[in-house]
């Protein structure tokens, strides 16, 4: 089934706020405020600029396997700072393609240069899911209504 859906639609219902940390910040501020919004990834962001993205993996890769600490290290030491973006007008199926491909779990949004929203895997796999939900109930529907031959 293909989805030709739009993310700025899946963004428009998913909300416009993006919590974002800044480079200087620690890695504990970064991953307690994750917590808080119970999100796996933050934007890096520096006066209004992406500087890259923090995640998990960071967190577990670079400061817990690494012997570091969260409270002494900076989120612009660890950052993954080559960061995949698409716009707001790209599809979710080349969005789960980039994913894909690249192992990454989330893909900031940007429009005309800035952070316009963040989408995760688990919100494509919701849309498709929605989408194919859908889809069979309008089978059904169909089917049942007697209309099918």
């Amino acid at each position: 089934m293909k989805i030709s859906v739009p993310v700025s639609a899946l963004l428009h219902h998913k909300g416009s706020a993006v919590w974002h940390i800044a480079p200087e910040a620690t890695v504990f501020d970064a991953i307690k405020l994750m917590a808080d919004k119970n999100i796996g990834a933050l934007p890096v962001v520096s006066n209004g600029r992406l500087e890259g993205i923090f995640t998990e993996r960071d967190y577990t890769r670079k400061i817990a396997l690494a012997g570091k600490t969260s409270k002494q290290t900076l989120v612009k030491e660890i950052v993954s700072s080559k960061v995949i973006t698409v716009p707001p007008d790209e599809t979710v199926e080349e969005c789960m393609r980039l994913m894909t491909e690249h192992r990454i779990r989330h893909l900031p949004v940007m429009e005309n240069g800035k952070l316009a929203g963040i989408i995760s895997i688990g919100d494509l796999v919701n849309l498709i899911i929605s989408t194919q939900d859908a889809t069979i109930a309008q089978m059904e529907n169909y089917i049942g209504s007697g209309l099918a031959t």
